[in-house]
């Protein structure tokens, strides 16, 4: 049957070879790019919207998870459904039982014709099952499947999965007996020391941190990813791949009438937006 497909693998021998052996076990199926890095593939995944999508899972810069998390996110309210998603990876066994636990197909490299093969044959099932459907779903009801695999997928193992850092890696024992307390923000010779109590909410800004608190504005040198790992889950709430909010000072959770959350503060104007990936935290609002 007819698809498209775009390619995301640094490694320009693989990606080579996967082509090859895609346009061996499924002709009808047309590469519409390959690319090199997360950042591109998220690029040309929103712009030519193919059927599949092929991720390597560590790339430079956005890794293959972070690019399906920001295709998620960034997925136009067209009722086009998200890409049938690949993984491609030579990671342990640990990381293959996440992506099975959420029901996410993945290769191995070197990427083996007969594993291929299946992965084919079950994609092709998919694709008919969903062009077979009597009423095509619009809206959010269209990603819904996609986006359920992906909770679960970063919900149950992504940070190693994908060799972020996790709470075992990244602080050791410190992790282990309390969250972080206290965050430096420096700005010229000044030190500022933040109680993390006094943040409101945090915001990735590039190579930085942009941390709120009511009085004012704060820049940190980290990333939100090495950040999130030092906070309390119950008491910071990540609602957006680039935020993450106090939960006790959220005022409220308001739909427009797409569908999509908007979150109001206590005590501060700003209105933060909640990702479909996070949304469901929000169920009964």
């Amino acid at each position: 049957m007819y698809a498209t497909a775009l390619i995301a693998e640094d490694e320009p021998l693989l990606a080579a070879n996967l082509q090859a052996e895609l346009a061996r076990l499924w002709p009808e199926l047309r590469i519409v790019a390959s690319v090199g890095d997360g950042a591109s593939a998220l690029q040309q995944g929103l712009t030519l919207q193919p059927d599949l999508l092929f991720l390597d899972i560590r790339m430079p810069g956005m890794s293959g998870l972070e690019a399906a998390q920001a295709l998620a996110e960034d997925w136009p309210d067209s009722g086009r459904p998200l890409p049938l998603l690949v993984f491609v990876t030579a990671y342990d066994e640990y990381a293959l039982h996440a992506f099975e636990r959420a029901a996410l197909d993945y290769v191995l490299k070197p990427v083996q014709p007969e594993r291929l093969a299946k992965t084919c044959a079950r994609l092709q099932a998919a694709l008919q099952a969903r062009e077979q459907r009597e009423q095509p779903q619009t809206g959010e009801l269209a990603l819904t499947p996609m986006i359920d695999q992906l909770r679960a997928l970063f919900g149950a193992a992504a940070p190693r999965a994908a060799g972020l850092p996790d709470a075992s890696t990244q602080n050791g024992a410190a992790q282990a007996t309390a969250p972080l307390r206290m965050i430096q923000a420096s700005a010229g010779n000044t030190i500022t020391m933040i109680p993390v109590g006094d943040v409101l909410y945090f915001e990735a800004a590039d190579k930085y941190v942009r941390v709120m608190t009511a009085e004012r504005e704060h820049l940190i040198r980290t990333s939100l990813r090495e950040l999130l790992v030092q906070l309390d889950p119950q008491q910071f709430w990540q609602i957006h791949r680039g935020t993450v909010v106090r939960a006790d000072v959220i005022a409220s959770a308001s739909r427009d009438e797409s569908g999509k959350l908007t979150l109001s503060l206590r005590g501060h104007p700003a209105k933060l937006s909640v990702s479909r990936l996070y949304a469901d935290q929000f169920k009964g609002m």
